[in-house]
């Protein structure tokens, strides 16, 4: 159980301005210096320009304490950051009792590090900001959670490492937010991956038939926390947000290092890129009025625009091979969903035995689902008994197979499992607390995260070539 406190934390949105360089506290801090010392965690939350930001905080950590150092610049971002926190506060079940402490200033980050009034400092806004963010950060001795992607260009990527190499030496941790590491089918997946009575071993693939594919279709309008997205105008800037091939993949290429090669340190020469691409989505003025407010496009999209309309790059796809195992990488963004749907996930690993596919289309309602398919070596109900058996095994109660047509099967998951994207912040968050207790990551993880990113940041270099 978390710390009992006495005294009643009132968070609320106070949107007076202030002077650049000035200060706005939106707090009643009559905790005592003792009670606050008992926290061991302290949240630094660093220009929010993304709504991830404010998920890291749609839950609440024991060892964290509740007051929050917001540090930002003026504008609609911090304020759309301190209203996602006030709903989370005021909702009727289960409220949060964040208190955010904000400065807003032009000089907010140097602010931050003079200050030093937290331990972690979250991240999760303007990518292009956010390498040089990372560097200062660990350098004074903070470390860092941060939102994919870390870095966005090839030439972040040796200052990256240094990073690593600097968090090391001062004993802090630096770690990017893989939420669908939690996703249950993507939990099954990799699992049942590992059991080679149901699918065999890996088959290395090839090109043009790839032993692991990943592909995720997203969407510019959504909705999230109940109410429909705001997104700054500048996420529409691939300068500044990054392109597809190196934002989303992130997530899609971190999956295939943790499900092929689980725990296992891998290393930039374990990659062999064979193509990658990018293309764009056209956004019409109207509809990006919709999903930001402004009536029309800022002048540094200008660069970005045809006849008209806006073409961002935030389209790619990216064929390699990782330790002799053929991935295939691919991300696509509409403007919107259709009726009733999302962001959608396929994936397949195909093994000597079977193969091992999520779909999330209109057939599973959106809902992602775990299928066997191409079953090699056993009748059907053969392998029905034996996944039975598997099933059973792992930390899941009532997970059953059942027949999908008369050549593959279909694992059923019980809701109490279905956990939605918005909560797996919290459970990285949480990861990410376990580990700074422990004083380390796992030691596969930096090499992992070193590797992806050289992964996502080469193919943009291929893309462009």
């Amino acid at each position: 159980m978390g710390i009992k406190t006495t005294i009643l934390l009132i968070s609320a949105v106070i949107l007076s301005s202030c002077g650049s360089g000035g200060s706005n506290k939106q707090t009643t801090e009559t905790k005592d210096d003792a009670m606050e010392i008992s926290y061991k965690v302290k949240l630094l939350t660093v220009d929010p320009g993304h709504f991830h930001a404010a998920l890291v905080q749609k839950t609440t950590y024991p060892q964290v304490s509740p007051d929050v150092r917001v540090y930002a610049p003026e504008g609609p971002d911090v304020e759309q950051h301190l209203g996602r926190i006030a709903s989370y506060n005021a909702r009727a079940n289960d409220p949060t009792k964040w208190n955010e402490i904000v400065y807003r200033g032009s000089d907010f980050f140097e602010k931050m590090l003079e200050e030093k009034a937290g331990n972690v400092v979250v991240l999760s806004g303007n990518n292009k900001k956010k390498a040089s963010y990372i560097t200062a950060s660990i350098n004074a001795g903070l470390n860092v959670l941060a939102d994919k992607p870390m870095i966005i260009s090839p030439e972040d990527w040796p200052g990256l490492q240094a990073a690593f190499a600097s968090a090391a030496e001062k004993g802090v941790l630096l770690y990017d937010i893989m939420t669908e590491r939690f996703e249950v089918t993507t939990l099954l997946q990799k699992l049942l991956s590992q059991n080679e009575e149901i699918f065999g071993t890996l088959v290395p693939g090839s090109a043009s038939d790839p032993a692991v594919s990943k592909v995720s279709v997203h969407h510019f309008s959504k909705i999230v926390s109940g109410s429909p997205l705001q997104r700054p105008s500048w996420f529409f800037d691939v300068e500044q947000q990054g392109e597809g091939i190196v934002d989303v993949t992130t997530h899609l290429v971190d999956l295939i290092q943790w499900e092929c090669f689980p725990e296992q340190i891998l290393d930039p020469s374990d990659v062999e890129l064979s193509s990658a691409r990018r293309w764009p989505t056209i956004i019409s003025k109207e509809e990006f009025r919709g999903v930001t407010g402004f009536d029309d496009f800022p002048e540094y999209l200008s660069k970005d625009i045809r006849d008209g309309k806006l073409h961002v790059y935030s389209n790619g796809e990216m064929i390699y091979q990782l330790k002799g195992i053929w991935a295939k990488v691919s991300v696509t963004w509409d403007f919107m969903p259709p009726p009733g749907g999302g962001d959608t996930h396929f994936s397949v690993m195909r093994g000597t035995k079977c193969d091992l596919v999520i779909r999330q289309g209109a057939d599973e309602k959106f809902v992602p689902t775990l299928y066997i398919e191409n079953i090699k070596g056993s009748s059907l109900p053969e392998l029905n008994e034996k996944l039975k058996a598997a099933l059973v095994q792992l930390p899941y109660d009532s997970l059953m197979a059942e027949n999908y047509g008369n050549k593959a099967l279909k694992i059923f998951i019980p809701n109490k499992y279905r956990v939605s994207h918005e909560e797996h912040f919290g459970q990285v968050t949480q990861k990410f607390l376990e580990y700074m207790e422990e004083g380390k990551l796992p030691e596969w993880e930096v090499p992992g995260m070193i590797t992806k990113y050289y992964t996502t940041t080469s193919a943009l270099k291929l893309a462009k070539e």
